[in-house]
């Protein structure tokens, strides 16, 4: 009778640990798929619409996750904001890779994302709302910028108090910060400071970092038609067609 529990209980053994092996390896060899796009130019209806494409994509093809290749100095508010939202509601885990700059709009882009990677030297932050000659807008427009720097950095686990001083010269944040400059980090200090996980010369390093091992990155691509509608919702092209148009009217 011991021996028939006895060898039960190595039968069961052997197969507890066997398919504890199989799943172990199955972990192993999971291919992620990444779903890669760029943001490299100023903030507007374009690079929108291109996010919106961006995650309705990675949606289609079931992605493990949204890389997103910065480098900007920022935009148009309405559209960050549009952005940042997207990437807070999304169910696919979005990290973003600093090549550079992320300044203002890009720095609450950034802020949004699960992870944030940087390039040596690059820097984040200055995110003081401006008109187009780049002179401060009145307080109520800090306001409302800070109040959204605070809530995204709170919504990704980040110091909401370190995110409104990059927006308000006024917000002293003690070891960091002195009152009377608007606060951009390096790439060091974001990382030091939690506004960074890791800093990468690259995405392949990116993903090392991220240990993430076999993948597949999916690239967003467009067509002819796309560049042509980007071209033509980009602000300045916009209001020189709007200008045309109504001098038309005009001389009609």
């Amino acid at each position: 009778m011991r021996q028939n529990n006895l060898l039960t209980f190595i039968i069961l053994l052997l197969i507890g640990l066997l398919s504890f092996g199989l799943s172990a390896q199955n972990d192993t060899s999971k291919v992620y798929k990444v779903y890669q796009y760029n943001i490299d130019e100023e903030i507007a209806p374009p690079v929108w619409r291109k996010t919106k494409e961006a995650f309705q994509e990675a949606n289609e093809i079931n992605a493990d996750l949204i890389l997103i290749h910065m480098n900007t100095y920022g935009g148009l508010l309405d559209a960050a904001d549009s952005i940042r939202t997207k990437i807070l509601k999304s169910e696919i885990p979005v990290y973003v890779f600093i090549d550079n700059n992320a300044a203002s709009a890009g720095a609450l882009i950034s802020i949004a994302c699960d992870r944030i990677y940087m390039v040596p030297g690059a820097n984040i932050g200055a995110a003081t709302v401006v008109d187009q000659t780049g002179k401060p807008l009145p307080d109520k427009y800090q306001s409302y910028m800070r109040s959204m720097m605070r809530s995204t950095a709170e919504a990704s686990g980040r110091d909401p108090q370190i995110a409104q001083a990059m927006v308000d010269p006024k917000i002293y944040v003690e070891g960091i910060s002195d009152t009377g400059q608007v606060l951009t980090f390096t790439a060091s200090e974001a990382l030091k400071h939690g506004f960074c996980e890791g800093i990468a010369d690259s995405q392949k390093e990116v993903l090392k970092l991220a240990k993430i091992d076999n993948y597949v990155v999916v690239k967003q691509q467009f067509t002819a038609i796309d560049k042509i509608i980007h071209f033509l919702i980009n602000p300045m092209v916009s209001g020189i067609l709007i200008m045309m148009i109504m001098g038309g009217i005009y001389f009609e």
